[in-house]
């Protein structure tokens, strides 16, 4: 799954945001996993700042992988367990 806002004057609104909490509730509460997680790339500062927000937590990281414009970039991998997840629901 990926998350892509358009217009930018819609950033900055929390939609991706809801859309995440409500894709990880979705599962969680469909599919009996243990584990939720998501990768992308140390270039994209908005989605890294919104899986730790969310309560996600950086998992592993593969260090310059992704080349753009000229660029070496890190795969970044977050995760939250369905423990973390519930946890973080009820407060």
């Amino acid at each position: 799954m990926g998350i892509i806002i358009y217009r930018d004057h819609l950033w900055g609104q929390h939609i991706g945001q809801q859309a995440l909490t409500a894709w990880i509730d979705h599962l969680f509460e469909v599919v009996a996993l243990p584990h939720i997680g998501l990768t992308t790339w140390s270039g994209n500062q908005r989605m890294m700042a919104l899986s730790q927000r969310i309560g996600m937590r950086e998992e592993a990281r593969v260090r310059q992988v992704r080349y753009w414009q000229g660029h070496y970039y890190d795969s970044v991998k977050y995760g939250v367990l369905r423990d973390e997840w519930l946890a973080l629901r009820k407060e």
